[in-house]
């Protein structure tokens, strides 16, 4: 019976075939270490034949660090979540880092997906998704490496934090509608728990009770277009419909436009002003040009690589950092109308 054929060549075999030691195969592998060119063109000669290929399993084990950078990704149905992850894995790999993609079943937490994070070796923990409770805070700073997320409201020693100023955008956002002559306003916001929603739903509030309003028309949605254009049925179905009508995202903002004009044969602007939040590209298409928040997906996930990058010089906790990243209102038709 012969002896089963190994899948993987390993530094012995290439050493072996190079005629040198396994520490001169190392040694070729390690950035920076002491090698003459004669043997390292030696171990890359056998290497090639043997079809070599170095793990980072030992280096993982001697220096407990992988280079590795998980980025915990979630609700990719909204464009603005592709775009952000496109970001961080261009940052991370000019930075020397690899990254490992974990996915969780969520478009605004990735709480649930934190005991799946606990059996990798990664470096750091960044995502576009919040982290919603002060338990899952603690359970990731024992994991002693930096975690980053964005609008997340709890924070400490090893979880930081990017936020869009999504309170002052809300509240600006009444200014203008007031302006373009809305007078009665509804909010369809994202799930209960986002923070993100939750935010610009208190900014709008804040916005309204400066002039003396407090009556708002609500509907609960998903962040989807399918749950935009479901609340939009639901809110307008009654005699009492606003006129001014703002969307926790874009998503749900195009929902809820195609629902008022299909449905009720509502013309936006005329009868309706509608905003929404994010600047993803369908925002900008001829058949909504539709008013919005850019909320910087660049500067945030910039602002989050530095953290990292603080994180990695000091080899240890950087603190409860918190920034924040104004947003910009982007007027397109949705909102041009003269007051009446």
């Amino acid at each position: 019976m012969t002896a089963r054929a190994k899948k993987y060549a390993s530094s012995t075999d290439v050493a072996r075939l190079a005629g040198v030691s396994q520490s001169a195969v190392s040694r070729t592998y390690k950035p920076g270490a002491k090698i003459s060119e004669e043997m390292r063109q030696k171990v890359l000669a056998a290497a090639a034949q043997l079809d070599y290929r170095p793990s980072l399993i030992p280096r993982i084990m001697l220096t407990h660090k992988s280079n590795l950078v998980a980025i915990v990704i979630g609700g990719m149905y909204n464009p603005f979540y592709s775009a952000v992850l496109e970001r961080f894995t261009v940052g991370l790999q000019e930075a020397g880092n690899q990254v490992l993609l974990v996915h969780v079943d969520s478009g605004h937490s990735l709480d649930a997906v934190i005991p799946k994070l606990a059996s990798y070796r990664v470096d750091a923990i960044v995502s576009a998704l919040s982290i919603l409770s002060k338990q899952s805070a603690d359970e990731l700073a024992r994991f002693k490496i930096p975690v980053v997320s964005f609008n997340t409201p709890v924070r400490n020693e090893w979880v930081s934090s990017v936020c869009c100023d999504n309170v002052g955008a809300a509240r600006s956002l009444v200014e203008l509608y007031l302006a373009r002559g809305g007078r009665r306003f509804g909010f369809i916001s994202g799930p209960p728990a986002s923070p993100a929603s939750a935010e610009r739903l208190a900014g709008f509030r804040l916005g309204l009770a400066a002039h003396g309003i407090d009556n708002l028309a609500m509907a609960v949605a998903d962040f989807r277009y399918e749950g935009g254009h479901a609340a939009a049925l639901s809110m307008f179905a009654g005699p009492d419909r606003p006129d001014a009508l703002f969307c926790a995202n874009d998503l749900m903002a195009i929902g809820a436009i195609d629902a008022l004009r299909r449905t009720y044969g509502l013309r936006v602007p005329e009868d309706v002003l509608v905003a929404g939040f994010d600047d993803i590209p369908s925002a900008a298409w001829g058949a909504y040009e539709l008013t919005t928040f850019v909320q910087d997906g660049q500067r945030m996930v910039d602002e989050a690589l530095a953290i990292l990058r603080v994180a990695a010089a000091s080899h240890g906790p950087v603190g409860e950092v918190a920034i924040e990243v104004p947003a910009r209102l982007i007027e397109r038709q949705t909102t041009r109308r003269q007051p009446i």
